[in-house]
């Protein structure tokens, strides 16, 4: 199995801010099709594909999650000059905004750059000041009333930026979390069959709290659960061995806990078992900030599900140049492959 990085790339590239996902959504249902027996879309705007599980007489399920949101901005004002104010839709540190591109979606899509006051008249405190979302600003190059022929208050914004192959790597804006959408696809694509009845979820507006996976698993009640998401490859120069959390190219991570879900012991000791037997490398994943859909996939169903997550390692999380390795993506395929189509043998009691 290799990655399919023209898929990957047209997942990455596609526009999805949370709470306005329909273009990445549209993508996956249309390769999804002819690969589940069923699908459909939750008043949320979660896709919901199911693949039924094979001599699974106690109609036993799993839902597994990736959200299929990014992180973006929503217009919050139009200046006099034609020069756009926004809403933060997801985390960001501001500095990152600097000299980037962006799109507007209105009635057509217009490009914006990110704005701030020039180094050239700042005053010297200024310059020594860490930098403030408020500070920034989109400049289309358009008038106010140019502008308001296509956009409006309410328009969600995207960043701009293509995937490209580094090396072994691969580079884009919204890896987190197109590459768990990508891995999903992949799964059902190559799953054979599958133990108990697959609820494969593509989520929404995770970026901004969980939204879409806590619905959908309400809805399910799955009995297991597994979340698909990126996380922090802290293996740049400067960091302490105990910072890392994961490395590039040292195999999918198996979630131990994130700040808000600890994954059920009984998982985490399932994978780490699935990819022994595969021979599929791994890594451990502990991450003291920062959660994932896990928390919604374990807690939101009537029952709670045992849950865990596999993880992407990830650099420079949310940047719009983040870099996964394609050996993790393709062990990150291979171990929830396995390990869905592995579940009925496993003990699953305490």
């Amino acid at each position: 199995m290799s990655v399919d990085v023209a898929l990957l790339k047209n997942i990455c590239e596609a526009p999805g801010a949370p709470g306005f996902e329909k273009e990445i959504r549209d993508l996956v249902v249309k390769e999804i099709q002819g690969h589940v027996d069923e699908y459909s879309i939750d008043n949320m705007g979660n896709v919901i594909a199911i693949k039924k599980g094979v001599n699974n007489p106690e109609g036993k399920s799993v839902m597994v999650a990736a959200h299929m949101d990014e992180i973006g901005f929503l217009v919050s004002h139009i200046d006099d000059e034609g020069f756009i104010r926004f809403q933060t839709l997801g985390g960001f540190d501001p500095k990152t905004l600097t000299a980037q591109r962006v799109i507007i979606h209105g009635k057509k899509d217009i490009i914006g750059v990110m704005g701030s006051k020039p180094i050239h008249v700042m005053k010297a405190e200024e310059r020594n000041k860490p930098a403030k979302i408020e500070d920034y600003f989109i400049d289309s190059g358009m008038s106010k009333e140019e502008l308001e022929e296509w956009i409006e208050i309410g328009n969600p914004i995207t960043r701009q930026r293509e995937l490209i192959e580094m090396g072994e790597c691969v580079n884009c804006k919204s890896i987190d979390n197109r590459v768990a959408v990508y891995i999903l696809i992949e799964a059902l694509k190559n799953i054979k069959a599958p133990a108990f009845d697959l609820y494969a979820v593509f989520t929404v507006q995770e970026e901004v709290g969980i939204r879409g996976a806590n619905v959908a698993a309400h809805t399910i009640n799955p009995d297991f659960g597994i979340a698909l998401d990126t996380t922090i490859a802290y293996d740049l120069p400067g960091a302490q061995a105990h910072e890392k959390v994961t490395a590039l190219g040292k195999g999918t991570a198996i979630k131990i806990m994130d700040a808000m879900t600890i994954c059920d012991s009984r998982m985490v000791k399932y994978l780490k078992a699935t990819a022994a037997k595969h021979e599929i490398p791994w890594q451990p994943e502990i991450l003291a900030a920062g959660g994932t859909d896990t928390s919604g996939v374990q807690r939101m169903g009537k029952n709670g599900s045992i849950a865990g997550a596999i993880s992407i390692p990830t650099r420079h999380l949310h940047q719009v140049i983040e870099m996964s390795h394609k050996k993790d993506i393709d062990d990150s395929v291979r171990l929830l492959v396995a390990a869905l189509e592995d579940m009925n043998t496993a003990s699953w009691e305490y």
